[in-house]
């Protein structure tokens, strides 16, 4: 009879975590970080001198958090469909985003050795450009499984 509560209060926990969301109006604070994110990198780019290392890290940051409220918000119309398109494009950004991982330093390898003829090394790829990568193809998946219902 324990094993039956224990596993009914995961599941509630699961459900708890799986509804989450946060309100619609997150959904354009989320794109206003993105965009003004994007826009001081082009800033720190052609305007800022200097040692800039700290405001890149800064703007990476605040990209992911963006792209983050962007990916958790609710949707205006919120329903059984729209849940299960949202954690089909995780899915999907799951899947993709581990393929990105795996393949990406090998192609970036393979063409770093030809552009510059060879003696590149291995590198792996950053958290940053995983998680920004994952969560794009999150957003782009979703928004194009809801315009194809």
């Amino acid at each position: 009879m324990e094993i039956k509560k224990f596993a009914e209060c995961e599941r509630r926990g699961i459900n708890r975590l799986m509804n989450f969301r946060l309100p619609h109006y997150f959904y354009k604070i989320g794109m206003a970080l993105v965009a003004a994110s994007i826009l001081m990198f082009f800033v720190r780019a052609f305007v800022i001198e200097g040692e800039t290392e700290t405001l890149r890290m800064i703007f990476k940051k605040v990209l992911l958090i963006g792209l983050l409220l962007m990916s958790i918000a609710r949707d205006k119309e919120e329903d059984e469909l729209i849940t299960k398109l949202r954690m089909q494009s995780y899915t999907y950004a799951f899947i993709i985003g581990v393929l990105y991982a795996l393949i990406m330093p090998y192609i970036d390898l393979g063409v770093s050795n030809l552009v510059h003829g060879g003696g590149e090394v291995y590198k792996d790829l950053g958290d940053f450009q995983v998680l920004m990568f994952m969560l794009f193809i999150q957003l782009f998946s979703f928004i194009t499984l809801k315009r194809t219902r």
